[in-house]
């Protein structure tokens, strides 16, 4: 099951965890290429699957002492370790436009810009900044801005720098 962008949260974080006492929900990336989710907030708890990619983006959606649910892009969630994410902004261009193909990277924040390179459903990047419309998206071979409801890893209108 693959998510549409804001299928699992259509508004920016509001509400406050209270253990980090920062957004919840809000987004993060692996900080590791091996990371653990369990079915429950303890190492008692079965690990349900293993991530084997740092940087993905997860969304942390409750927090437990030092552990944190997330899910991730298809939407399953369970629970890790607080210590295996990054506060590292990273986005997956939209794997649900994967019957549109590739999402064009532009030159500037705007549809008139010159489209620099065509960016494939999935494909990893970090995100610099978003201004609620428009996000710097750059990786390995890449660099432009991305619009922001094509990503999954940041809110609709979300602004950050």
């Amino acid at each position: 099951m693959v998510l549409g962008h804001g299928a699992a949260m259509a508004q920016s974080p509001e509400a406050t965890g209270r253990v980090s006492g920062l957004p919840v929900p809000r987004f993060v990336s692996l900080k590791a290429d091996k990371v653990n989710v369990r079915s429950g907030p303890t190492k008692d708890h079965q690990v349900a699957w293993v991530f084997t990619r740092a940087g993905l983006p997860v969304e942390i959606t409750a927090e437990f002492e030092t552990w944190r649910r997330i899910r991730d892009s298809e939407g399953a969630e369970g629970w890790v370790y607080h210590s295996m994410l990054s506060g590292r902004r990273t986005a997956l261009v939209g794997p649900w436009l994967k019957k549109d193909g590739p999402v064009a990277l532009y030159s500037g924040r705007s549809g008139e810009a010159a489209v620099k390179a065509r960016i494939e459903p999935g494909v990893l990047g970090s995100v610099k900044d978003c201004d609620g419309s428009w996000c710097r998206f750059f990786g390995d071979g890449f660099d432009g801005f991305v619009e922001q409801v094509k990503l999954w890893g940041v809110y609709p209108n979300e602004k950050f720098e």
